[in-house]
């Protein structure tokens, strides 16, 4: 299953597929929370889609065999006992692919030229992923990080790998192990591939990136790169060899932190707009706003969620289920921000309680 979406990726999933192109989406379940009804909802889901292909007269008996062999490969490859909270399966003629995502999604199928993309993208924004690079003399690890984890990624040349020097034991006795380590020009050399590698990263997939090291480590990461000076130091060696765990109970502490001075910039921001004129908030005013591109900062609630119906000059509530209704409104107006070049903000429930868990600060 597929969890990391980079912006070489959401464009390839965007581009026009043969017809059908279906779009399987169904809430999951972490864990033990409901999770027992996950396999017959999945598989009530996928049926929904056989069913859909087979009662579509523009789909041939040749592509529904292909795009069905493609929905029963995906299907082999989902792991529910590691669900998060929303899973999507991708089948067209020739290809599937399946993810996982740590936010929840309304149960539906589609069958279109193009994959649904959006709930996807508003699941990459609130999940705000960040890079973490181990340093030590020997080994370099990178970690792909979200909400509450961290997992290896063998992405670009990581993870980096050098035979530790073996300096004499009259030095080491002189003046340590590990300053001689780190001043040795070998390390040097090797970190500074490190950096290579992680410029390279960073300029196809950018986001935050912590940097954990010993002191000796992150100074010299410093001096010999650019990184480690757009980066967040993280004091705490050893993580280079360590596990996923590990790492994020050194770094978890650094994120709560950034992510409370974050909340509180967002809301000064807004709060700045309201005195400017230049405020929106509740859905109506977002979902008008973000179509004409005038958003420039959109905060949303984490678990802010809406189903509404759409009837042009207005958005009214409605039920999940119910004939027109969108069960992803939210989801469509962080997609169409970030598609216009806004920053999309998720901050946590209840920040936004005057302005109906949504708002934003509009360009003009």
């Amino acid at each position: 299953m597929e969890h990391a979406l980079s912006p070489a990726t959401l464009a390839r999933l965007r581009r026009p597929r043969p017809y059908p192109a279906v779009s399987v989406l169904t809430p999951t379940h972490r864990r033990e929370r409901g999770s027992g009804q996950d396999p017959v909802r999945l598989r009530n889901v996928v049926a929904e889609a056989r069913k859909r292909l087979e009662s579509d007269p523009a789909v041939s008996r040749d592509r529904r065999a292909d795009v069905e062999a493609q929905l029963d490969r995906a299907l082999s490859e989902v792991d529910l006992t590691h669900a998060e909270d929303g899973l999507v399966i991708f089948a067209a003629p020739g290809e599937h692919q399946v993810w996982s995502l740590a936010r929840t999604v309304p149960e539906r199928v589609v069958l279109s030229d193009t994959f649904l993309t959006r709930n996807l993208v508003a699941a990459q924004a609130a999940e705000r992923p960040f890079w973490v690079l181990s340093v030590s003399a020997d080994r370099v690890t990178l970690w792909s990080g979200g909400p509450d984890r961290v997992v290896e990624a063998n992405s670009g040349d990581f993870p980096l790998d050098r035979a530790r020097p073996n300096f004499d034991a009259e030095r080491q006795m002189r003046i340590g192990d590990s300053p001689s380590t780190f001043r040795d020009e070998g390390t040097r050399q090797f970190l500074r591939e490190a950096d290579t590698a992680m410029t390279a990263i960073l300029r196809e997939q950018p986001r935050p990136l912590y940097i954990t090291g010993e002191q000796a480590a992150l100074s010299l990461m410093e001096e010999v790169g650019s990184v480690a000076r757009c980066g967040v130091h993280v004091r705490h060696g050893g993580l280079a060899h360590g596990g996923p765990d590990a790492v994020w109970q050194a770094v978890g502490p650094v994120l709560e932190a950034e992510s409370t001075r974050g909340t509180s910039s967002v809301v000064r921001e807004l709060t700045s707009a309201r005195g400017h004129r230049n405020y929106a908030a509740g859905l109506d005013e977002l979902w008008q706003n973000a179509r004409e591109g005038r958003v420039r900062l959109l905060a949303v609630e984490e678990n802010y969620r809406a189903v509404v119906r759409d009837y042009g000059e207005h958005l009214v509530p409605a039920a999940a289920g119910d004939l027109d209704a969108r069960e992803d409104i939210v989801d469509e107006i962080v997609e169409q921000c970030l598609e216009t070049g806004a920053e999309v903000r998720f901050v946590p429930d209840g920040t936004l309680s005057d302005s109906d868990g949504i708002a934003g600060v509009l360009r003009y």
